[in-house]
Order: C-alpha cells, then structure tokens, then sequence
C-alpha cells in the first residue's frame, strides 16, 4: 500500500462558480458529478505479478480502508470479468494498491478481505493463518478438546468455518474462493492436527448465494458416528453428518455452562434441541420441563439425560409459543427459564417479525417467573443487534408489569471472536435476566 501522506481524493482546486448558472448549483457550490463504475471487462486486468485486478470505487475504498472486511458489488469499478474464486489484487481507480481478496461472481459480497499487504497467498499463507487461530484456542481454552477452531473472516479466513470435537474436524467451505482450495485446507489440517477424520459440512443455504452447492460427505480419515464430549459437569453427543450445524452449537456452550450456576427450583428450557440448556440446569434445578418441537431431537435429548443419569428432566413434544401461552393462562410458575430459539429473521424484511416473535416469548416467560427468577434469553439473529434485542426485553418487562435487573450481557464463546467493523462475527447475545 502507497504510503503517501496525500489523501486518496483531494479536493479539486479553481474559483467557486458565479452567475445565474451558480444560483442553479446551489448557491455556488461546486457541481459533483456521481461516480460511474467502468465498462464491465470480457477479459480480467492482471496486475504485474500475473493476479486479477478489480478496481473499487471511493465508497468501496472508504469501505476497505475503514476496516469492513466485505465489499460489495456496487462498489466495484465495474465488472471485472472473472468465473468467481480468484484471489485478486485490490486498487482505487487510480491504481493504487490497497490489498488482496477473494473474489465472488455470484455473491452480493464480491469481495472478501485477505491483507493490505502485497503477499503471496500460497499454501503458508493458509498455513500461518491456521496456526494462528489455533493459538487463540490454545491461550483462551487450555486444555480444550472441543472448539471452534476457525471462524471465517473473524480468523482472517473468509468462508472457512472449522470444528473441532476431539479427534474429529466438522469443516464447512462457503465461498468459492474455499472451496477450490478444499484439498489444500483439508491437507493442511490433516498435517497441523492429524485428525482421525476430518468431515464436510457444507450443507448449507448460503451455499446457493455463492453459485455453490450444499454438499457432505467425509474428506480425510473415518466418519466417527456420534462423538462425545464435554460441557462443565455434562456430557454431550454429537453426530458429525446429521446434527445441527457442524454437529453441535460450539457458540453456546460457555453459556450452557453458565447457567447451571443460575438454576433453582421448578426450571423451563424451550427450544431444547438436544439439551444443551436442559441438561445443564437438571444439574441444579429440582426438576426441568424441556419443550422441543422435533420428535427426533428429543428422542436425543432423553439419551442424553439418561447418559448423565438426570432423572429430574421432563422432556415435552410441544411448539414453544403454544406451550409458554397456555402455562401462562393455566398459572404455572417458575424460577428459572431459558429461552434459546433459532433464527427467526434471515434478512432483513423479516426484523419486524422476528421482533414480534422474541417479544412473545419472552413476555410470557417473565409472566411465568416468581419474585427472584432467572430468565436467559438469547438470540442468533445478526440482523437483531443487541440493543434492539435489549430495547425488546425492556418493552415486554414493560407489558408483563415486572421489574426486571440485568445481571449479565453474553455473547458466542471466547473460540467465537468477533471482527471489529464486522457486526455479522456478534450474531449471538444472551441476557441473564432476575425478577424482582
């Protein structure tokens, strides 16, 4: 990157305007003229060390240099004329160097940050990075078997998310740009961790945005059947082709954990999936009601509890908004309560909803908790930011006529990290909420 100490578009020097014509400018000031992006290229501009290039325009640059690791199509001078999975060099319109990225034909997010340096991105490069993030893992959770090992852009490896669970990786390639390098990362993970297997799980819709499709299968070694592993006092499984995500919810499990400290008495978990909350607070609590929509997760999440011998954990095949309604209505009490839904806005059209459906539930969970209860609340809805999820939970405190503390503002576990100027790495949030 130039180091000049010039700014990248200084201002136009000359005589303000005058005349009627200026009147017409408005009041003397001078006409800009908005930036129009290039012709759309047949064939690729390569830079003098033989990569593309694809030039941005000044919102794009201002982008790029304010740290977002994303550029989308708009702002690109033009179509640069690549199939897609390209690692490019990335300049203004000038030509000034800025950096390198991967490149996507089909994405709304065309270009995905690598470096502002002019380095080679080879297999040490990927190598290096990989090491790195499993640095992070290593100072932040010694000892643990099982954790997020890479976490795409927030680990500087967009579209690469890897799972670790014991001697077993659950790998998911998103982007183009991944995977055309699949044999090259699995390589490298195979030689850095020796994995008895390593699977792919990318069977996911994101996929489809990227011209991809969702694909699993195992890549190196042996599909291992259900794994175990271990949250606090609890012990877990997690099939590595079938369940959820790559197999488990990694983010949570800090959050699993925590709340055992805050279980007491009659407790409510809804949306169990296969128990992580449910599990943790039959730890404490004298007696768990689990609600969970799907026949087979819960079938999993009585394994579970018999596993860990908990014979204090109902677990009830019910829709979650339909069971908290009637409890409400039939006067049942509480004293603690987790709320962990999934999703409810892909997009952003869906916010308002997704906003009305988090009110509900935690509305009729502070209706059902007695004087001292814990309510955890929390959400993986990136396009609900935290304090619009905290704005909710003031309203339905509000609705519900309870006076409410915050006892703690939590996010994905610490193998999560969060990319400042990146607001989609903090998609998580989870409020400790207490009655009073």
């Amino acid at each position: 990157m130039s180091t000049s100490s010039k700014p990248p578009y200084p201002r136009r020097s000359g005589n303000r305007p005058s005349g009627p014509s200026s009147q017409q400018q408005g009041r003397g000031r001078p006409h800009t003229r908005p930036e129009k992006p290039a012709p759309d290229r047949t064939s690729p501009e390569l830079g003098p060390d033989g990569l593309p290039q694809v030039s941005l325009l000044r919102r794009g640059v201002e982008r790029w240099q304010g740290g977002h690791p994303w550029i989308y199509r708009a702002d690109l001078n033009g179509d640069p004329g690549l199939p897609g999975g390209e690692v490019v060099r990335v300049t203004d319109t000038r030509g000034w160097f800025l950096g390198k990225a991967f490149y996507s034909k089909h994405s709304k997010i065309s270009l995905r940050w690598l470096s502002f340096d002019d380095v080679a991105v080879d297999a040490d490069f990927f190598r290096e990075r990989l090491l790195a993030a499993d640095r992070l893992r290593q100072l932040a959770l010694p000892g643990e078997k099982t954790y997020r090992l890479v976490h795409g852009e927030a680990d500087g490896l967009p579209g690469l998310v890897v799972d670790r669970y014991g001697d077993f990786l659950s790998v998911q390639f998103l982007v183009p740009a991944m995977e055309q390098r699949k044999a090259l990362i699995a390589d490298l993970l195979q030689a850095q961790f020796n994995p008895r297997g390593i699977i792919n799980r990318s069977d996911v819709g994101v996929r489809n945005l990227e011209g991809l499709t969702p694909e699993k299968g195992v890549l190196r070694g042996e599909h291992p059947g259900p794994v175990s592993f271990d949250e606090g006092l609890v012990k877990m499984r997690a099939d590595l082709l079938e369940g959820q995500k790559t197999g488990a919810f990694l983010d949570q499990r800090e959050n699993h954990v925590m709340a055992a400290s805050y279980a007491h008495g009659e407790a409510l978990d809804c949306f169990s999936y296969v128990g992580g909350f449910a599990l943790q607070l039959a730890t404490r609590a004298r007696h768990v009601t689990a609600i969970e929509i799907s026949e087979a997760a819960s079938a999993q999440l009585r394994e579970n509890a018999a596993a860990n011998k908990l014979n204090n954990l109902d677990v009830v095949v019910a829709n979650a908004f339909d069971f908290l309604r009637d409890a409400v209505d039939e006067g049942k009490r509480f004293d603690t309560i987790v709320l962990d839904p999934p999703s409810f806005a892909k997009n952003k059209d869906a916010i308002p909803a997704a906003v009305r459906g988090y009110k509900e539930i935690n509305l009729r969970a502070l209706q059902l908790l007695r004087p001292g209860g814990i309510l955890i609340s929390a959400s993986c809805t990136y396009h609900v930011d935290e304090q619009a999820f905290e704005d909710m939970l003031a309203s339905a405190a509000a609705d519900a006529r309870r006076r409410v503390q915050i006892i703690e503002r939590r996010g994905a576990g610490r193998d999560h990290p969060v990319l400042l100027n990146l607001r989609e790495t903090r998609y998580l949030k989870c409020f400790v909420l207490r009655v009073l």
